[in-house]
């Protein structure tokens, strides 16, 4: 018996030498890219939300938002063509948690900032037939009625402050004033006006 058939038929040892080649493969893959610094390194120009956009992200997060929209653009001539630029890993350094996605029912999200007004935007998500004939996403009349969290915003914020977010004190302090009288409709279309707009001109 040569020592390929006794592997084949150990079971245990099979297994454990499975395990090795895959531990040291995702070992190779992912070292390199924790000493590069585009991977963790934000694009130039881009700033954590300020108040209100967090706010709007933490209602996507809530609503589910990313079961149907990604926020990533893949490296395809098809995709390119209709979005722009391929996703790159500085964009997301401050979306805690990711938006990347994995299913597109509806459009991906990644550089939709700035493309519609804030009012297209307000309505599609009250009413997105109003706007879309034959789209299939729901409504969220709500968000029009529904303060913003405010408690919840600048927890976050106290949060991603330790994570590493650039947050000042100041901006911590002045959060809650910023947020007065604002709905969940304005958070998230603030939210979706902030996406894909610190991409570098010369990537667009």
């Amino acid at each position: 018996m040569n020592k390929h058939d006794k592997i084949e038929k150990n079971i245990g040892l099979l297994g454990v030498l499975v395990a090795i080649v895959i531990s040291f493969s995702g070992i190779i893959e992912i070292v390199p890219l924790m000493s590069q610094a585009s991977v963790v390194e934000p694009v130039e120009g881009l700033k954590p939300r300020n108040p209100l956009e967090l706010a709007g992200q933490n209602i996507y997060v809530a609503e589910g938002c990313y079961g149907c929209h990604s926020q990533q653009i893949r490296p395809f001539v098809d995709e390119t063509l209709r979005y722009g630029h391929y996703s790159l890993a500085g964009e997301s350094v401050y979306d805690r948690p990711h938006q990347w996605g994995s299913k597109r029912t509806g459009p991906d999200l990644a550089r939709v900032g700035g493309r519609y007004s804030n009012e297209w935007h307000e309505i599609h998500l009250i009413d997105p037939r109003a706007v879309v004939p034959t789209s299939n996403m729901p409504g969220y009349p709500w968000l029009a009625d529904t303060p913003v969290d405010v408690e919840q915003t600048v927890a976050s914020m106290k949060v991603l402050k330790k994570l590493g977010h650039p947050y000042s004190d100041d901006e911590i302090a002045n959060a809650a004033a910023s947020l007065t009288d604002k709905t969940q409709l304005d958070a998230l279309v603030a939210y979706l006006q902030n996406l894909g707009i610190a991409m570098p001109k010369s990537y667009q």
